[in-house]
């Protein structure tokens, strides 16, 4: 779309160590350089058999209570030639579950060739879904757009229209009315899966509005910490465009219409914008309209049926 700037995000294993509180068995390496580029992990148990075809090296390795149970077996020469294989395939690092301690071959080996070691006290199946689930977002495509994100009645509202026109004057109507702002000016979408796309606020610009002629506003200060959200799905837009007599509106909302970021589409509404309509309260119908065709009614259809059957009836 237009206006859209892509970014590309890689997470380190400095971050990877601090989000899931692992122990760091390889201090001596930068962890702050190496970076994790893939959103999902790999126990490595058919590579420790000799299976190197097909071998996702870019996951984060993880060594679970089967793989450690199958290199007990081995003998220690082929545990160390097993091992010195996996780790000197460019892996990004190797965890360890379920608080396991790694061999000091491990460690050597993983020093000599750089893969960072760490050791996770949860259950294998936790942290892998943790460190996918966590991957997911981090690593998830992402865009910048120039709008408006508001929390209304559960439902993410993206704002989005020209500069000037009332987005951030309708938002701030909400937030008083008891809906929380998610994000002012400058929206960070995340694709995180094919249905979900997740908005956020640059860390720079936080809880905070900007409003013409008197300038930046605080909300968490100004409204408390109930009117302000990190991140919120994106459910819908709302377009807000100036009145044109000589073009129509959609007036009954029978086909719903679409916008796309970054291949997901999203349910889209076009609003004229006239001096005395309360933007407000046009947001939170569509949100709560929204809700209710979620739950299997659409105001617009039963309508047409009213006016089908009334037709219908003999004179």
């Amino acid at each position: 779309m237009e206006g859209e700037d892509r970014k590309m995000y890689g997470v380190t294993i400095e971050e990877l160590i601090q989000k899931m509180n692992l122990v760091n068995k390889t201090p001596e390496l930068d962890t702050e350089k190496i970076v994790v580029a893939h959103p999902d992990v790999n126990r490595p148990a058919l590579q420790l058999t000799g299976f190197f075809e097909h071998f996702d090296r870019e996951r984060v390795q993880i060594i679970g209570y089967v793989e450690s149970a199958y290199l007990e077996r081995l003998d220690e020469e082929k545990r160390r030639e097993v091992y010195e294989k996996l780790i000197s395939c460019n892996i990004p690092c190797l965890i360890y579950s379920r608080g396991m301690e790694p061999e000091p071959v491990v460690l050597e080996l993983c020093s000599h060739y750089g893969v960072p070691c760490m050791v996770s006290h949860q259950t294998t199946s936790d942290l892998m879904a943790e460190v996918i689930r966590w991957l997911k977002v981090k690593l998830a495509p992402v865009i910048s757009i120039h709008g408006v994100l508001v929390d209304v009645f559960g439902e993410g509202v993206l704002i989005m229209g020209e500069s000037g026109i009332g987005k951030s004057e309708a938002a701030l109507e909400l937030i008083k009315r008891g809906h929380r702002l998610v994000s002012d000016d400058v929206v960070e979408i995340r694709k995180v899966s094919d249905e979900t796309l997740i908005g956020s606020a640059p860390d720079i610009t936080r809880h905070f509005i900007e409003l013409r002629g008197i300038g930046i506003i605080d909300v968490k200060t100004l409204f408390g910490v109930e009117s302000v959200k990190n991140t919120q799905s994106i459910d819908m837009v709302i377009k807000l465009e100036e009145w044109s007599k000589d073009k129509e509106y959609d007036r009954l909302g029978m086909e719903d219409q679409y916008t796309e970021f970054l291949g997901n589409k999203v349910i889209c509404h076009s609003i004229p914008i006239r001096p005395g309509r309360n933007l407000a309260i046009i947001v939170e119908s569509a949100a709560v309209n929204y809700r209710q065709k979620k739950m299997g009614y659409n105001a617009a259809k039963e309508l047409y049926k009213r006016v089908q059957a009334n037709l219908a009836r003999p004179d």
